[in-house]
This record gives structure tokens, C-alpha cells and sequence, in this order.
């Protein structure tokens, strides 16, 4: 049972960049989370993530700060070749990392075995959405903290907070997963490779931009139309799940429309709830994002952990809109009034 008085959250936010890090670190993330450029990573895209010496120096910054740095490793293992996984948890011990966040029990068991110094935290990709599974990993594993997936309600988090002693980290803002992750099968389903090991919805090599006669844009995801956009028409990465599709003769986003997840509104209600950590998702973000939204987000976690009344402010939601898909924000899951 956590019966805990709640405490200000830690704010943890993404590096997909050395520049980002210390961006993140500046502006007052408590915590900032990144990974190595391999596929141990589920952010494993071009361009982006750590090598040695980035996360040493970036271990470095935040360390002089008095920040954290959390290693993802956070994609399952190939069971024909687990060394490259087991090979990045000795990495993320010798570069001085504060916490691996895992997903599959074989790295997890290989990192207690070998790196028992090491804190574990549960990935969102374990799929947890239970203290039962929580407690499951705890007991086994050793976990010490918990990224609850994007499906539970302000109530069901509240109540897994309530019956386990792992501390519990839940997204704040970001893109939003309607899915529960680590057991999303459509892009497997479409293109063959799963989330949990490619570690994206739609792996680069499938995504085609197609430019037609008669004007506008088709995405297609390894041959699939998912959607169509005018010439002009803002356009995002393009997910099975945030595709338009025509249903009952009306062409809409039949699952998910895209739009950010903002929880400013119910920051109070998480801390009391006892939430330990707010998340902010993107890593494949540019630094400017990390920067920005971080600044946001250290205000409102200082204003709502403070004795002042807490509102949100006018400016963080403009802040916040430049930077959310379709400039559009939601509460998500977190605020079902039918529940």
C-alpha cells in the first residue's frame, strides 16, 4: 500500500539530442530520459539519440545540475541475440545513468543478476495497467517505479497508486497513444514489424508520401492509404490509428483524431492522487519543444505543488499549442465522465 502524503512530482522530460538534454536540464526538468542509437531504443530513428560519449557528457551536465538521466532500453529482445541488450545495460551502468526504464523481463532479469545497484523503472511498454502487474514486476524484478500506460482514468490511477509501494509515472503531455502500449498490433498487422521491436507505429521504410495527378497527398503506410490531404492541409507522421478512413459513407479519423495529451488542468488531482512523476513525451521532438514545454511545466508543477491557488495560466496554453498535434489538446483517458 502507498499511503504517502503526496510530494511534488518529479518532472521528467525527453532528449533526443545532447542540445535537447541540456535544454531540458535548464529549464528545470528534474529528470531528463534519452537513449542509445541502437535498437535497444524505442525511439531508434536517424538522426536522433546517444552515443558514448553524448551520454557521458550528458550524464555529466545533469549530474552538476543535480539532475537525473534515465536510459531507455525499453524495446524487447531479440531472443536470437540478446547481447546487444544486455550489452547497453552494462553500457548504461559504466556511463553513469540514474535508472534503466525496461520493458522486457529478460533485460530486467539480466540487469538485477548483473547490475543490482542499478534502479529498474517499468516502461510503458510493459503494459501495466494494474497494481497486480506492478507488483508482479516489483517482486520479481525489483522495479521501483512505473510508467502507467495512456488508457487509465484519473480514478484507475488513483486506485493502482493506492495499493502498491512503486512509485507511479504517468504522462503529462505529449502525443497521445489511444492504444494501451506494448500491445498495439496494428503496425504489425500493416507493415510486418512490431512496436515493441522496431520500437515506432510506422517504421520509416514503410511510410510512402505519394503526390497524385489530380491534387493532393496520399500517405500510405507499407502500400495501405491511410489518409489523403490537400496540397495545403498540415500533415503529421502518419499512424495506422490517426489515418481517416470513410465508415458508414463519412471520411473521419475512425479511431483517433490527432491531438496532444495536456493534463495542466488536472495537475492538482495527480498530486494528490500521488503520482511521483509527470512525463513529457518526445524524444523525436526538436530541442525548442523540450524547451519550451519543460519551462511550462516546471511553472505549473511549482505553482500546484506551492500553498497558492493553482489555475492554469493563459500563457501556458499558448505556450503549450504550438507545439500539439492538429494544435489541438485533450485530457485523454484521464477524464471519462461516464466512468
Amino acid at each position: 500500500m502507498n499511503d504517502s502524503a503526496p510530494v511534488k512530482p518529479a518532472l521528467v522530460c525527453p532528449a533526443g539530442s545532447l542540445r535537447a538534454l541540456m535544454l531540458a536540464v535548464d529549464a528545470g526538468a528534474d529528470a531528463v530520459y534519452l537513449g542509445m542509437k541502437d535498437a535497444t531504443n524505442a525511439r531508434n530513428f536517424a538522426g536522433l539519440n546517444f552515443d558514448d560519449a553524448q551520454v557521458r557528457e550528458g550524464v555529466r551536465y545533469a549530474h552538476a545540475h543535480g539532475r537525473e538521466v534515465l536510459m531507455a532500453l525499453n524495446t524487447y529482445a531479440d531472443a536470437r541475440d540478446t547481447v546487444p541488450w544486455q550489452r547497453a545495460v552494462a553500457r548504461a551502468a559504466e556511463l553513469g545513468a540514474d535508472a534503466l526504464i525496461v520493458a522486457d523481463t529478460a533485460v530486467m532479469a539480466f540487469a538485477r543478476r548483473h547490475h543490482p545497484e542499478m534502479r529498474l523503472h517499468l516502461s510503458v511498454q510493459a503494459s501495466a495497467t494494474t497494481y497486480e502487474a506492478i507488483e508482479f514486476f516489483r517482486e520479481r524484478y525489483g522495479i521501483a517505479r512505473a510508467v502507467l500506460p495512456r488508457v487509465l482514468t484519473l480514478q484507475q490511477v488513483a486506485h493502482v497508486v493506492r495499493h502498491t509501494p512503486v512509485d507511479i509515472e504517468v504522462f503529462g503531455f505529449g502525443s497521445l497513444c489511444v492504444m494501451v502500449e506494448g500491445r498495439c498490433a496494428l503496425s504489425s498487422y500493416v507493415t510486418g514489424q512490431s512496436p515493441n521491436t522496431a520500437g515506432v507505429c510506422s517504421p520509416p521504410s514503410a511510410v510512402r508520401w505519394e503526390e497524385q495527378a489530380g491534387g493532393g497527398v496520399d500517405a500510405r503506410l507499407n502500400g495501405v492509404l491511410i489518409d489523403h490531404y490537400a496540397l495545403d492541409e498540415p500533415r503529421g507522421y502518419p499512424t495506422l490509428c490517426k489515418g481517416r478512413f470513410e465508415v458508414n459513407r463519412t471520411r473521419d479519423y475512425a479511431l483517433e483524431e490527432p491531438t496532444s495529451l495536456n493534463t495542466l488542468a488536472l495537475l492538482p488531482q495527480l498530486i494528490e492522487a500521488g503520482v511521483k512523476a509527470i512525463k513529457i513525451e518526445g524524444r523525436q521532438r526538436s530541442p525548442s519543444y523540450v524547451a519550451e514545454v519543460t519551462r511550462v511545466w516546471r511553472s505549473a508543477i511549482d505553482l500546484a505543488a506551492s500553498n497558492a491557488r493553482y489555475a492554469v495560466q493563459p500563457g501556458w496554453g499558448a505556450q503549450l499549442a504550438r507545439w500539439a498535434e492538429g494544435q489541438q489538446h485533450t485530457l485523454g483517458a484521464y477524464d471519462r465522465p461516464w466512468r
